[in-house]
């Protein structure tokens, strides 16, 4: 499997980690400096980690819509996609159509998130 081929697959194993609404499987999948991005502004990985922990933040249902986009930047690989997903925050459900990008950095013999960036996917053509 190569590099581009390995990204993709952490990515879907990702996604499996995040429905479980595991914190610890969660955050294996990131650098300890990792940082989310999206409509205000940048969040830190342990904010994320410790909402899932605290099951204000819950994950149902997270789904990739469509084919990936995958490149490697140098020594990074970054992987937009657009995908739908469903939970609930603070105990109200949500349902998102976005397209995310998450940048992939060397980690061992592995590979690890430094960077997720979502924006709300347009509702028409």
């Amino acid at each position: 499997m190569d590099s581009e081929d390995e990204v993709r697959a952490l990515s879907a194993a990702w996604d499996q980690a995040l429905v479980a609404n595991d914190p610890e499987r969660v955050a294996a999948f990131m650098t300890d400096d990792w940082v989310y991005v999206g409509p205000d502004g940048p969040t830190s990985k342990s904010d994320i980690i410790g909402w899932i922990a605290s099951r204000r933040l819950r994950h149902d249902r997270m789904t990739t819509a469509g084919p990936q986009h995958v490149v490697r930047v140098g020594g990074m690989i970054a992987l937009t996609a657009r995908k739908t997903s469903a939970g609930a925050w603070e105990g109200n459900p949500y349902t998102a159509d976005e397209w995310i990008t998450e940048v992939y950095v060397p980690a061992g013999d592995s590979w690890r998130c430094a960077l997720s960036q979502k924006t709300p996917a347009a509702s028409g053509p």
